[in-house]
């Protein structure tokens, strides 16, 4: 064994997400944040293909729906105005930088996520509407649910890499997290990841604060 290397015995994969916030840990539900953790193949040549597909954000009470999406590497989404107004998408991250500019209601544009990253989307207009699209070129990852349980099933045996993403975490904390894992059974739970107070300001696609709501119509 590595030094550094956790050894699994799983063909399914459970962890636990933990918030800690004011020297106190939950992970009752309405508490716990967006959240996903992935196994890359260390052997790049052991990932299985995953077929690009076509994904919707919609926006709609100025809200994206869903809020966060996980595609595979390649994927198109398209982002419908399903509101009575206009609105400008648009992301300014390393997972894929775009800025649709402005749109009236019932039209739709799209985006096509070609390499693997996470990408933080925003309206321009509208600063309380954020989504968060992860591109991967993996099929092995889990999305937290309610209570921040990860379930990632039907993993081959083989060496990892485990990623977690966990929304409003600085990626320096997120990359802390990276770890070698070796599959090679049938059920293990990784236990607790532990997640600390979210950073949630961000600015508009001219990186300055946003103005205050003046145009009824926006």
């Amino acid at each position: 064994m590595m030094a550094g290397q956790t050894v699994l015995h799983a063909a399914e994969v459970k962890a636990q997400l933990v918030v800690d916030s004011g020297g106190a840990a939950t992970h009752k539900p309405g508490n716990v944040p967006s959240a996903v953790i992935w196994l890359k193949p260390i052997q790049s040549d052991a990932v299985p293909a995953v077929a690009p597909g076509k994904f919707t954000l919609l926006q709609k009470n100025k809200m994206f729906t869903p809020h966060l999406l996980v595609v595979p590497v390649g994927s198109s989404v398209a982002f419908p105005n399903g509101d009575p107004f206009f609105h400008n998408v648009f992301s300014l991250f390393d997972g894929k930088r775009f800025d649709l500019g402005l749109y009236e209601a019932g039209s739709t544009r799209s985006v096509t996520f070609s390499r693997e990253g996470v990408s933080y989307i925003f309206c321009n207009i509208h600063s309380e509407m954020s989504a968060v699209v992860i591109a991967l070129d993996t099929p092995f990852y889990g999305i937290a649910d309610p209570r921040g349980t990860f379930r990632i099933q039907d993993v081959p045996n083989g060496d990892y890499s485990l990623h977690v993403w966990i929304e409003g975490q600085a990626q320096n904390s997120l990359d802390q997290l990276t770890r070698r894992v070796h599959m090679a059974g049938t059920t293990i739970a990784l236990g607790d990841i532990h997640a600390g107070t979210p950073k949630s300001q961000h600015l508009n696609k001219f990186g300055r604060p946003y103005e205050p709501d003046s145009v009824p119509t926006y």
